[in-house]
């Protein structure tokens, strides 16, 4: 059921640790109160499931990931911060390892475009999630860059293909709300909203571009297209040498526009 490109290396690490609560999930501070019981699934290493638990200090927090993995490193941090109110765990978002009413807050950024069975995993989010309670979801719509980059082009081309080819939905943002309907929501109960990244300044584009070209030059992502004949070694290195490209340019410019949906159950 999971059609994840990649896998968890450095350079994916990299780029997952950045996300926080500010820059990946503001839309939900409003919502926020500090006893919450809150489930974050698709955690990774756990920068935001960490932010949640700073958030809430009288509450307690839950990573779930479908990968050990990350884990130990998410514990690691939040060992390292003191942060108690705080557990991780390995699980599956299509059959979720709780009871049903058991969170205030159901949570998950990027994960449903990952996965084969969106509507599922957002039925069973809604089963754990308490009567009045929240689920939560934030995924990209779109992406767009400047300058012109056959690399980047190349890039786009192969990620969308691999993920479509591999069962997942590429890039759902703008279609969430419908899933979220679907999964038993109704459709009055589902606030919708869109969020940004953007990476221009020097700094941005060192992290941003960097590891999106470390993903293309050692990751599970080089594994998978190498093996399912998505892209070869040479237009791999195209990828590489585009986004090294992008990152030298003083006028670069990575804008990404998410899909958000707050959903009262």
């Amino acid at each position: 059921m999971q059609t994840y490109t990649t896998n968890h290396a450095p350079s994916v690490l990299q780029t997952h640790s950045w996300r926080t609560l500010t820059n990946s999930a503001s839309y939900l501070l409003p919502y926020l109160h500090p006893n919450m019981r809150i489930l974050d699934i698709g955690c990774g290493p756990g920068s935001i499931t960490l932010d949640f638990a700073r958030h809430v200090p009288t509450g307690h927090i839950t990573g779930l990931d479908s990968s050990p993995d990350p884990l130990p490193t998410a514990r690691s941090l939040a060992a390292s911060q003191n942060l108690t109110n705080i557990e991780f765990l390995v699980g599956d978002i299509h059959s979720l390892p709780f009871e049903s009413n058991t969170f205030d807050l159901v949570h998950v950024h990027q994960v449903l475009q990952h996965i084969a069975d969106p509507v599922q995993a957002l039925r069973e989010m809604r089963r754990v999630a308490k009567p009045n309670g929240i689920v939560a979801a934030r995924e990209s719509s779109s992406m767009s860059w400047y300058p012109a980059n056959e690399g980047l082009e190349l890039w786009w081309e192969v990620t969308g293909r691999m993920g479509r080819e591999m069962g997942g939905n590429p890039h759902p943002g703008n279609r969430i709300h419908v899933w979220a309907v679907e999964a038993g929501f109704e459709r009055g109960s589902v606030r919708r909203s869109a969020g940004t990244w953007c990476f221009s300044g020097d700094e941005e584009r060192r992290y941003w571009g960097g590891s999106m070209a470390g993903r293309a030059r050692e990751s599970g992502f080089v594994d998978l297209a190498l093996k399912g004949g998505f892209a070869g070694r040479e237009e791999l290195g195209r990828i590489v040498s585009g986004w090294e490209e992008w990152v030298d340019c003083e006028d670069g410019w990575f804008g990404v526009l998410h899909g958000e949906i707050v959903c009262f159950k």
